[in-house]
């Protein structure tokens, strides 16, 4: 049972604590419990697990076909943890300060069961494709918290003249099921244990995960302990990399763990076929805060004239990590050529990745990078030129001399990138697909050319200077020897700016598609915001409603006439609206999220 999770910018941590996982047989019965948090729960930073997955447990489960799976999570707002970045966007800046821990009084958890003090959130997902559970056999269940859905979390702040901020967490619609078309390219998170027996065949650890806000130097006692059991093998062919940071003079390479002893451990590990877990690198100390204290994050800023690095940590701390030439680079599990390692990789970093480095020295100061794991190249804003080569991303940050524009090509055409998560047939070359439909991936020979047709719209809503918003998405780099190439693109929803419904939502009985006209500050001219009504493609809609310090967030279904007609009588001309979508060559929005706003209004737009 695997958790992960999609990217945001703008938080150091969302901590969330998950209760249990059960799974739903096809055809009804009674679903079958696959997992039950130790006690206590962990909170899991679901910032962490970008493109990454967080192994929680192992389950034996009985032979049979499962449809869906029921996540329950902690619904009480003390056990939900948010930690806003040290540099987030100017959004967010409007709602709370950087670095922020955000008080359990400004958080209403949505669709809560239960009595205050044990509240939860059940939430039912579909699995893309069934899972199928044969005898002695071995399946991975990967559910993403999508940190990126627009309603995931919801911020209000009244319009000037007071108020509190209210962070609205919905779990219903950005929980939903990762397929995994082949388990060993899947990444996985570094996972913490102690390691209760050694053999040659392989180590037995017990999971421990680091408490939540973790500790600026951890110790033993700010670990969450469990009684969850990992069994990892040694890569026996290519060996494990051993780092023994309490001696690194007992630094090694392993091919079997028998004289491994009791301690803390960080292990890097892949799965190969068959579900088995291997260890690519081991970390090991008498003292938990040793190999804790090893810099994991996003990177926030790269300074290439003193060679320094920072990493935000979980509390959304900048960590300086000076790199050297004796620095190694990795990708995953592989080491990049030492022709890219070093001072002179520096600037292929970008901000935005999600690294894990080992120090040499756990209590320099500054750190000086050992190892540095880039776990996601993470690239991702606005697109523009594509052609058959390859294409440009264009990201603008808070902090102006982090931004990019980066020129990616695609990978080649022969290169091996995966399998459709439908059909299961392998694909080659580059591959993309939209935000909204995960599993209707787009490759083979004519991928790259609908690309170029599905990025090539723009909408101006006027204003001097024009305010225009093109297509936007994001993709992770692999390394090709000289430099970062795209094994696939997904096509983001872009967000709008909080604007002004100029005309009201229209429809017709039976039409396919409804419509409303919005401005944006400083625009001048309406643009047209297309809403499907379509069963399995509509557009989500949104009812935010604010009463006094009471905020809700009601999703309406517009494939209904009922949920038409309360958008129509409640989305009329003046209301605010965020809206997210793809834009279109026609100058249209193509929406995939709408909000409106009744009741006390966010922060003025005027």
């Amino acid at each position: 049972m695997m958790v992960s999770d999609a990217s945001t910018e703008d938080w150091a941590t969302i901590g969330v604590k998950i209760l249990s996982i059960a799974l739903i047989p096809q055809g009804g019965g009674t679903n079958v419990t696959a997992y039950t948090a130790p006690s206590p729960a962990p909170i899991i930073n679901l910032v962490q697990l970008d493109q990454l997955g967080e192994i929680i447990g192992n389950a034996t489960v009985p032979v049979g076909t499962y449809t869906g799976a029921v996540v329950t999570v902690s619904g009480n707002p003390t056990d939900i943890q948010l930690i806003s970045s040290a540099d987030p966007s100017s959004a967010l800046l409007s709602l709370c300060n950087a670095t922020t821990t955000v008080p359990s009084s400004q958080i209403q958890v949505q669709g809560t069961t239960g009595t205050a003090g044990s509240l939860t959130v059940p939430v039912t997902v579909n699995l893309v494709s069934p899972l199928v559970v044969t005898a002695n056999s071995t399946n991975a269940l990967d559910l993403e918290f999508d940190l990126s859905h627009p309603a995931f979390i919801v911020g209000h702040l009244p319009p000037s003249g007071g108020g509190t901020p209210v962070w609205a967490i919905n779990f219903n619609g950005p929980i939903h099921h990762h397929p995994i078309a082949d388990v060993t390219k899947f990444l996985l998170r570094d996972v913490y244990g102690i390691i209760t027996s050694g053999s040659d065949a392989g180590i037995t650890i017990t999971r421990v995960f680091p408490a939540e806000p973790a500790a600026a130097t951890p110790t033993s006692e700010d670990i969450v302990r469990t009684t969850l059991t990992l069994q990892i093998v040694p890569d026996a062919t290519n060996g494990t990399l051993f780092y023994d940071v309490d001696n690194p003079a007992q630094n090694q390479t392993l091919k079997n763990f028998s004289n491994l002893d009791l301690s803390y451990v960080r292990v890097a590990v892949r799965y190969q076929t068959g579900g088995t877990l291997v260890a690519v690198r081991i970390w090991a100390s008498r003292t938990f805060g040793n190999i804790y204290a090893s810099p994991e994050g996003h990177v926030l800023h790269v300074n290439t004239a003193t060679n320094v690095i920072d990493v935000q940590n979980e509390n959304g701390q900048p960590v300086h990590l000076t790199v050297t030439n004796s620095t190694v680079f990795y990708q995953g599990s592989t080491q990049i050529s030492t022709t890219g390692s070093g001072i002179a990789f520096l600037s292929n970093l970008q901000r935005g990745f999600k690294i894990h480095a080992s120090v040499v020295n756990p209590l320099a100061s500054p750190l000086v990078a050992d190892t540095i794991n880039i776990e996601i190249a993470r690239y991702d804003g606005a697109i523009s030129a594509a052609n058959t080569n390859g294409f440009s991303y264009t990201r603008k940050f808070s902090t102006s001399k982090d931004n990019y524009t980066v020129t990616l090509p695609y990978v080649s055409a022969t290169t091996a990138n995966g399998s459709d998560p439908v059909s299961g047939a392998a694909i080659t070359g580059f591959k993309w697909w939209n935000f909204t439909y995960p599993t209707v991936v787009d490759s083979g020979a004519n991928a790259v050319n609908d690309f170029i047709s599905a990025t090539n719209g723009e909408v101006n809503f006027g204003g001097t200077p024009p305010i225009n918003v093109s297509a936007a998405g994001e993709s992770y780099a692999t390394w090709n020897g000289t430099g970062w190439s795209v094994p696939w693109a997904v096509l983001d929803p872009t967000q709008i700016q909080l604007g002004r419904a100029a005309t009201g939502f229209s429809y017709s009985a039976g039409n396919p598609t409804g419509s409303f006209t919005m401005q944006v500050p400083l625009g001048t001219q309406a643009v047209t915001v297309n809403l499907s009504t379509v069963s399995g493609s509509a557009t989500l809609v949104y009812q935010i409603d604010r009463t006094g310090t009471i905020v809700t967030v009601t999703p309406v279904d517009i494939t209904t006439s009922a949920g038409q007609t309360t958008v129509k009588n409640n989305l009329v001309p003046t209301t605010p609206v965020d809206v997210y979508g793809v834009p279109q060559a026609n100058g249209t929005i193509k929406s995939y999220v709408v909000f409106y706003y009744t009741g006390v209004r966010p922060t003025a737009i005027d």
